[in-house]
């Protein structure tokens, strides 16, 4: 039996300088020897009000960690996140989040396995601490620990935490399970997970919305608000020119639809446009809106399916 194909999705805290984007996607690809060609690099998308980029990797177990072991080492060198400045998304690390993605639940043993070496290698071979979140945290007495709760309050409050001076008062203080007892002085941490698909999908809101209606939609209708979605993840952010996004992960996009999503939000506020960032599987567009313009999106390369051609 042939291995799986996987995915993986590191987001970098940099989506200001092109040039840094362009070098950590020409790391992820740089291959030598028998596995030169066996990744590829499906997608790139960075921003500035977010500063942020997300690639989107495919892969067989084994050449997915190599290629993210490049992805950090570039990003450790050439990204500070510990001076603050960094964008509106919250974040911790240079290499801020590396989930590696199953596409079928009987390659998520294939997908936690990698994600750990990954985790391992980031730890031991690059000096920046790393702490698992999801289903690699989860057991039997509890849910597993989520990307908010070690990003609350950013690199700094993180840090505080980590050497037992948690300004939040939460205990006890969170450890490591990779790498040092400390964040990277430029680097911070990174968070690592091995999970099935999701969609990050943001709804920018037309006129006369406000950053205020923003975020009340995103209280409403994330998970746990009164209006909430299950695995609805959504926070407010501001765009260059004062346009209102609600910014989102659809963390079960087979059981929860953009389109519903969509209908949630627009009882709210007009919306303007809707954008996708990375890929997302076919099923997710279920019944989508066709007057919702989504720019720059293009099924041949943002659908899972038809960019790994199955």
């Amino acid at each position: 039996m042939s291995p799986p194909d996987l995915l993986a999705v590191p987001n970098v805290s940099e989506g200001a300088r092109p040039e840094v984007v362009a070098a950590i996607g020409n790391a992820i690809t740089r291959q030598d020897g028998p596995d030169e060609g066996s990744v590829k690099l499906l997608d790139v998308h960075f921003d500035r009000d977010h500063d942020r980029a997300v690639f989107t990797v495919a892969g067989r177990p084994g050449t997915i960690s190599e290629a993210m072991l490049r992805c950090a080492r570039e990003a450790v060198e050439r990204i500070d996140v510990m001076g603050g400045g960094r964008g509106q998304h919250p974040h911790v690390g240079a290499l801020d989040v590396m989930p590696v993605v199953y596409l079928r639940p009987e390659d998520r043993g294939a997908a936690c396995a990698e994600a750990l070496v990954i985790a391992d290698r980031i730890g031991s071979e690059l000096d920046v601490p790393v702490f698992l979140y999801g289903e690699l945290t989860e057991d039997d007495s509890r849910p597993g620990r989520t990307r908010h709760e070690l990003r609350r309050g950013g690199p700094a409050v993180l840090a505080a935490r980590v050497r037992g001076s948690d300004p939040t008062g939460d205990a006890p203080p969170p450890r490591p399970d990779f790498g040092p007892p400390r964040l990277h002085p430029r680097a911070g941490a990174t968070l690592v997970a091995a999970r099935p698909p999701l969609v990050a999908f943001n709804l920018q809101l037309a006129p006369p919305a406000t950053l205020a209606d923003a975020s009340r939609i995103a209280v409403l209708i994330r998970e746990g608000g009164p209006q909430g979605m299950p695995g609805l993840r959504a926070i407010a952010v501001e765009l260059n020119g004062g346009v209102p996004q609600v910014s989102m992960n659809v963390e079960r996009p087979f059981e929860l639809p953009l389109a519903e999503v969509v209908r949630a939000v627009a009882r709210y506020a007009p919306l303007a446009t809707a954008q996708l960032v990375g890929l997302a599987p076919r099923a997710a567009f279920d019944g989508f809106p066709a007057d919702l313009p989504i720019p720059g999106f293009d099924p041949a390369r943002h659908l899972i399916e038809n960019a790994l051609g199955s």
